[in-house]
């Protein structure tokens, strides 16, 4: 996997400072990241899905696993087996359940890695992503970060003043 620092985040702050630019695009109805990517699901994915009424072994793949070193992070997300595509995905190649989809999904083509106070932006450059430096993509600033990272920084800053108090 190829990735570019993006940005870095102070999460005291707010402050971001951007290391390199480029535009971004989600491509509707693309649906390539859908079927090439397997997704990590963390438990609060998984609650979220099934209070929309799935069971989860009807899109959980237990035999799939992440891990980061020794650290057990979640199972994947579950692929069709007739076309390995993700099993919410419909056939006009919209998200079935697109306002709860998973935070891993909600951050491609992004990876975050938090480091105490400070939250490293990644892109994932997969060459299938048709979005990533677009030219009709957004200029991915420091507004833009802000934004679209808005739910996570919340969260990382709360984590981090509760490491603090």
């Amino acid at each position: 996997m190829k990735k570019s620092l993006v940005a870095v985040v102070n999460l005291n702050t707010l402050e971001v400072k951007i290391i390199s630019s480029f535009k971004f695009k989600c491509i509707e109805n693309c649906g390539r990241c859908c079927r090439e990517l397997d997704i990590p699901l963390r438990d609060e994915d998984i609650t979220r899905i099934e209070d929309l009424g799935y069971n989860a072994w009807e899109f959980v793949d237990y035999e799939k696993m992440f891990y980061r070193g020794d650290k057990f992070l979640g199972y994947a997300l579950k692929k069709r087996p007739f076309d390995d595509a993700c099993v919410f995905l419909d056939e006009n190649e919209k998200c079935k359940i697109y306002p709860h989809r998973p935070r891993a999904c909600r951050l491609y083509p992004f990876v975050l890695i938090k480091h105490g106070n400070t939250l490293e932006v990644y892109i994932k450059e997969d060459e299938f992503c048709p979005g990533i430096n677009h030219p009709d993509g957004d200029e991915i600033d420091a507004t833009f970060i802000r934004e679209y990272f808005r739910e996570i920084l919340q969260e990382y800053r709360r984590s981090v003043r509760d490491i603090y108090l």
